[in-house]
């Protein structure tokens, strides 16, 4: 038997259209989340983000942040 072979990209696209169809969107991208990496560096990409801050002070940021917006007002950010 010959297969013509096709595209990865097309091949990909045919794959999750038929995935989607069968399976659901929701059950689709489970499904292909098995099959997929993740990227970057957590840690750095952390450090970056909270640096020093413990989890108290980040939950007190939380909640300032909460109360400021209720109120209608928004606070510059911060780095």
């Amino acid at each position: 038997m010959i297969v013509k072979t096709i595209p990865l990209a097309e091949l990909n696209t045919s794959a999750i259209r038929l995935l989607c169809r069968e399976l659901g969107v929701v059950n689709t991208a489970r499904f292909i989340n098995q099959f997929t990496t993740g990227y970057g560096n957590y840690t750095e990409e952390r450090e970056q983000i909270v640096g020093h801050l413990t989890v108290d002070e980040i939950v007190a940021e939380i909640k300032q942040k909460r109360q400021a917006t209720r109120k209608g007002k928004r606070r510059p950010k911060t780095q």
